[in-house]
């Protein structure tokens, strides 16, 4: 028997992976009837190397990820997801996404884009995806289709 998911995480962050993982997230949540909780991490070790910390550069980081979020909340209801919510999250991306938020909210399932890092760059600075799957409490679909493997390619090269 297939198991019916009932809280589904989506995590986005402005990325091409990001929006097809968001777009499979839907069409889950509206097949199984479930709770859709768009989220998005801020790296606040990102602001640790400024060395000249503004908070307005916090605010409009945060503004920005608002907007953004608003547009997904948007595209979510307009599919026919009954039951959205997104969320702005400050901290490690990788254990908020694989654990402190799926654990507050009951996430039964996390879904994700494919990370766009070659092997080096893993090796180097880790995937937020691979940490992901390798430590989540609970099920993680990574998306990842050949027109979005064929479009990083394209722009790296």
């Amino acid at each position: 028997m297939l198991k019916q998911y009932k809280h589904i995480q989506v995590s986005v962050d402005g990325s091409k992976e990001a929006d097809l993982a968001f777009s499979k997230a839907v069409a889950l949540a509206k097949k199984n009837d479930a709770v859709l909780e768009i989220l998005h991490v801020i790296d606040t070790r990102s602001f640790q190397n400024v060395s000249s910390f503004d908070s307005a550069m916090v605010e409009q980081v945060s503004a920005d990820a608002k907007d953004k979020l608003e547009e997904y909340y948007a595209r979510a209801q307009k599919a026919g997801v009954q039951d959205v919510h997104y969320s702005i999250e400050f901290g490690s991306p990788k254990t908020i996404i694989g654990h402190e938020f799926p654990t507050k909210h009951h996430i039964d399932l996390i879904v994700v884009g494919a990370t766009g890092l070659n092997a080096v760059e893993r090796l180097l600075i880790g995937s937020v995806t691979e940490y992901v799957t390798r430590t989540a409490d609970c099920d993680v679909l990574v998306c990842r289709t050949k027109e979005i493997q064929a479009a990083l390619k394209a722009e790296k090269d």
